[in-house]
């Protein structure tokens, strides 16, 4: 039987299409979060450049499982359903969140704190089979702690009130960013969170800098307050993450885990091949 899984962030999505336990082709499109795209956008990327990939394969197809950023409630849900029936016409769609994408690819079949550290963040409390809690995500503006968007984010109030170090602040603007620049990419274009999220590529370049690791350090330590601290006896289960945030700073985000208390278990950069394996098994 042909499965086709998609794993969708803000920044990408993997697309993994499966006969039984074989990979026959992986594509990658922009992400999807239903709560800044219309239907109509998401179908037309979908038309554009998965459908042309899947073609060949595509009257094989008999279910897709798709797991999605802002897909934690029915509209969501069922929009990105709409979507894919309209595009891709396959007779059965699931359509669940990333979140759940991110504990079954990190805990298997274990009790843990699953964590997603992207374009976004989440977290959750998992116990094998089902998310037990979850303290619930509100976005880049209010929350995405630790996230690639917050690393962003206080960089550049960093540099608008005039705190960088000269150096990082000559770096900074020969790298084409300014007061205007951001602003125009923050309030007047599409999905600012990863315009945000792309600063936080610079900030990556010069981690060894002593104000950046601190930057960094700042919003891994609001990560743990936020959203891990407060589950139930949160302390007995290792803390997985799963994105390219958590697995570009491994070193210092395990250095604040240590700092409250925790242990470190899997650190992932994609869900996808910890999902190929569930979806393999699962009859």
């Amino acid at each position: 039987m042909y499965v086709l899984i998609a794993d969708s962030g803000s920044t990408k999505t993997d697309w993994v299409l499966l006969r039984g336990t074989q990979i026959v082709k992986r594509v990658k499109t922009i992400g999807f979060n239903p709560y800044f795209q219309s239907i109509d956008q998401i179908s037309l990327e979908i038309l554009n450049n998965l459908r042309p990939h899947l073609i060949e394969d595509l009257n094989k197809i008999k279910v897709i499982h798709y797991y999605g950023a802002g897909c934690s409630t029915f509209e969501n849900c069922k929009l990105i359903e709409d979507c894919l029936t309209i595009t891709l016409g396959v007779p059965k769609i699931n359509v669940s969140h990333d979140l759940l994408a991110a504990a079954r690819a990190l805990c298997k079949k274990d009790f843990g704190i699953a964590c997603i550290l992207g374009t976004g963040s989440n977290s959750c409390l998992y116990n094998g089979k089902f998310i037990l809690e979850n303290i619930p995500s509100v976005g880049y503006l209010w929350g995405d702690y630790g996230s690639g968007a917050q690393i962003g984010k206080n960089f550049i109030k960093e540099y608008f009130e005039d705190n960088l170090p000269s150096d990082l602040k000559k770096k900074f603007e020969k790298e084409g960013y300014n007061r205007e620049e951001i602003l125009t990419n923050v309030y007047k274009k599409n999905m600012p969170s990863r315009y945000l999220a792309s600063v936080a590529m610079f900030v990556g370049k010069n981690k060894e800098h002593e104000f950046v690791e601190k930057v960094l350090l700042d919003c891994f330590d609001s990560f743990f307050v936020q959203l891990v601290n407060k589950y139930t006896d949160s302390k007995s289960y290792k803390v997985h993450t799963v994105g390219s945030i958590g697995f570009y700073y491994k070193d210092l985000f395990e250095k604040i885990a240590t700092k409250h208390g925790y242990k470190i278990g899997n650190v992932i950069q994609s869900p996808i091949d910890g999902l190929i394996d569930y979806h393999s098994q699962v009859k």
